[in-house]
């Protein structure tokens, strides 16, 4: 599990190369601060000695050895902390960065998503977390772990010999002490994987709850909806606030012990070398550096029983990226044709000439990918270059899902079905989508800000009815919070500004116009049908049925009929 989280990180050869010789560094620099502070173990006895002996001259000499120990150590531990530092970051960025590529390909971030019940699939929950958080937290407490076993390794091998060499009792109560105490609290940590691992996923969706209230501030305004949100945010925080006062239990429990621990650590060496000292067996100045080689190698073998609330926090972490990043994997395994019973969406160029249809369908059944109930049955019809269609039917029909299948999102169960590809065929949702940026990146998506001049943009937008933008906001690099500065309509007259730049061949509109007055809805279809764009519109309005060529009729479950019938001759029922 983290292995394979580490190898992402070696994706590449340089980026392998540079962490490899950090690592590298960093090993050298724990081996040279390791033999340093066996080296000061026996200075300090040396030391001790001769101020128990007052001897002067050989107290300052190693005095002096002693204050040049700390002073070359210092440089080099904090050299040690900068480089640990550099490569945590540059491990995290490109784990990020793959972890976000993997995410928005294939649709993953369509297919994962765990608030959308008619995905299909299990979502991840809160894979913004996953990624902004749980990848810090797994870069940062490997590297934390990884570099704290090589340096308990190192300490435990210089100085459990001298050790051994001081007193062969100590060291085998020692060993016994650190071993047993250890094996207690990790059986006493069992639990806390689970408990923090709940604790995350508590603590993101409460936040995920308020971003929701920050970004439907409006909506719950015009409801007065605070007492129902303040209920619900109430019962998320319960949620976190119950878990943590397990986390609370098992981690005081755990921390007792681990006092006594520390605790027995300190009284151990004086109830086994107290009387060797007193007896005259040992010189202080041998207790002094036994003591102190004792706590080194103590150091070295409590490394987990100290680190255990903090491991438990990182193995749950590692648990949330491992989930997330298979779901992604078997997502692009998916894509690569894991689903070989179910047909695949085919690609035609609409706009080449000949006789191609712009979309076909035929014979396609259409079914919820996660329930599997029937929406649509052996649906055909050929839809010709500028020709539009109207889908129409009541509320739960499979409008929206036929679209859907259209754009490639879903796949029928059976039949099949031909569409122009990415690029050629654009959708426009009833509520747009609003990008985080200028009001260039806005008309020009989902191309770049530079694909259009600024003339090209501002034509669109008076195109789209929008000219009073053309002179609110004559700087069109300047940046809003887009989706709550404009109305529904104006962002629907957005997405068709977006249409008349990108130019596509077909366009999919899911009730695209059902917040504009009726004389824009005709104007703007107009300009789609003086382009010369194929279309396909979700709608009720009556006076939709003027700019289409056909009407399809869904009937939706638990039969999955449908009819199709010339615009002209159709009547919208009361």
């Amino acid at each position: 599990m983290v292995s394979g989280l580490w190898r992402g990180a070696g994706g590449t050869v340089i980026l392998a190369l540079a962490i490899w010789l950090l690592l590298a560094f960093i090993v050298v620099v724990l081996l040279s601060v390791n033999a340093i502070n066996t080296g000061i173990g026996f200075v300090a006895n040396y030391l001790t000695q001769s101020m128990v002996e007052k001897e002067p001259d050989d107290f300052y000499r190693w005095l002096s050895i002693y204050a040049s120990c700390f002073v070359f150590a210092l440089p080099v531990l904090t050299l040690q902390y900068f480089v640990k530092a550099k490569l945590g970051i540059l491990w995290r960025e490109w784990l990020t960065s793959s972890l976000m590529a993997g995410w928005m390909s294939n649709r993953a971030y369509y297919v994962l998503n765990a608030n959308d019940e008619e995905a299909g699939q299990e979502g991840v929950d809160n894979p913004d977390q996953r990624i902004a958080e749980d990848v810090d937290t797994f870069t940062t407490m490997t590297l934390e772990y990884l570099i704290g076993t090589i340096d308990s390794l190192m300490m435990f091998g210089m100085n459990i010999l001298v050790l051994w060499n001081i007193s062969h009792t100590l060291t085998i109560v020692l060993l016994s002490w650190s071993v047993g105490m250890t094996a207690v609290i990790l059986f006493l940590s069992k639990n806390l994987v689970r408990v923090n691992y709940r604790q995350l996923k508590f603590q993101a969706d409460f936040r995920y709850g308020l971003v929701h209230v920050r970004d439907n501030a409006e909506s719950i305004a015009f409801y007065s909806g605070e007492a129902s949100e303040r209920a619900e945010m109430s019962n998320r925080l319960g949620q976190v606030v119950g878990n943590y006062n397990k986390l609370i239990i098992w981690t005081v429990g755990i921390s007792v012990v681990k006092r006594m621990y520390s605790y027995g650590n300190v009284f151990v060496p004086y109830l086994v070398m107290g009387p060797l000292v007193l007896s005259g067996k040992l010189t202080y100045g041998d207790f002094s550096q036994a003591n102190f080689t004792f706590r080194m190698v103590e150091d070295a073998l409590s490394f987990i029983a100290t680190s255990i609330n903090e491991m438990t926090a990182w193995v749950a972490g590692i648990t949330r990226l491992e989930e997330f990043q298979t779901a992604v994997g078997q997502v692009a395994a998916d894509g690569e044709g894991k689903d070989e019973d179910r047909p695949a969406r085919s690609v035609r160029p609409a706009s080449a000439s000949g006789e191609g249809a712009a979309v076909l369908v035929h014979g396609a059944e259409l079914r919820t990918p996660g329930t599997g109930q029937l929406l649509i049955s052996g649906l055909s019809f050929s839809l010709q270059r500028e020709e539009r269609l109207l889908v129409v039917g009541p509320s739960g029909c499979g409008k929206t899902s036929l679209l859907r299948m259209v754009c490639g999102l879903w796949r029928p169960a059976a039949g099949t079905l031909e569409a122009p590809p990415v690029g050629e065929l654009l959708f426009v949702p009833q509520k747009p989508y609003m990008v985080l940026g200028s009001l260039r990146e806005q008309l020009a998506y989902p191309l770049g800000e530079g694909s259009f001049s600024d003339d090209q943009l501002r034509r669109a937008l008076q195109e789209a009815c929008l000219g009073h933008f053309v002179e609110r906001y004559p700087d069109l690099g300047v940046k809003q919070d887009w989706a709550r500065l404009m109305s529904l309509g104006e962002q629907q007259r957005v997405s068709f500004a977006r249409v008349l730049l990108n130019a596509p061949s077909v366009v999919v509109l899911d009730e695209a116009s059902s917040g504009l007055d009726v004389a824009t809805e005709r104007k703007l279809y107009d300009l789609l049908t003086k382009r010369g764009i194929s279309f396909i519109s979700v709608g009720h309005r009556p006076t939709l049925k003027s700019f289409h060529t056909w009407v399809l009729e869904l009937q939706g479950p638990p039969t999955g009929g449908w009819q199709l019938v010339p615009a002209a001759s159709y009547e919208f029922s009361a």
